[in-house]
């Protein structure tokens, strides 16, 4: 089974039973947000994890076995993306990216944020004049290597 069918049929099986990230997320004992990206096809469960989500949702056979399938990552989502939400997280790269790369040179020196050694978190900070979305993204600095 394509991984876009697993997440078709996962997708379903949340709304049916009434399910947030979060509560998948227990099951498996891994982040909100890492479990919501490994099963919209981005990351990779163990066989285990894969049969805890599968006995969790009521998923196929075909679906557990596709969870542990190594995904094309990036696949999922045009550039650019037409997306309300996901574009104004591209169009944040597209006036602020200079200024994050810049500062984090400065911080850190010439290297790179790992996507792989890396951690994110959304949270809701609820405010009187509107709620407020705090994003947090903590990747290990991985400096250029010389040799």
């Amino acid at each position: 089974m394509e991984r876009t069918q697993a997440t078709t049929e996962i997708l379903s099986a949340k709304r049916k039973l009434n399910l947030k990230w979060d509560d998948i997320a227990q099951a498996i004992e891994r982040s909100e947000s890492w479990t919501a990206t490994a099963l919209l096809g981005q990351a990779t469960l163990s066989i285990e994890e894969a049969e805890k989500v599968g006995a969790l949702l009521e998923l196929s056979e075909e679906a557990v076995e596709s969870l542990t399938v190594v995904p094309y990552r990036g696949t999922t989502v045009q550039m650019p993306p037409t997306d309300p939400l996901i574009y104004r997280f591209y169009e944040i790269l597209l006036v602020y990216g200079p200024a994050i790369k810049d500062l984090i040179h400065e911080k850190f020196g010439d290297g790179i944020m790992s996507a792989i050694d890396y951690e994110m978190d959304i949270q809701k900070l609820e405010d009187p004049k509107g709620d407020r979305v705090l994003v947090t993204l903590n990747g290990k600095f991985l400096p250029y290597k010389k040799w």
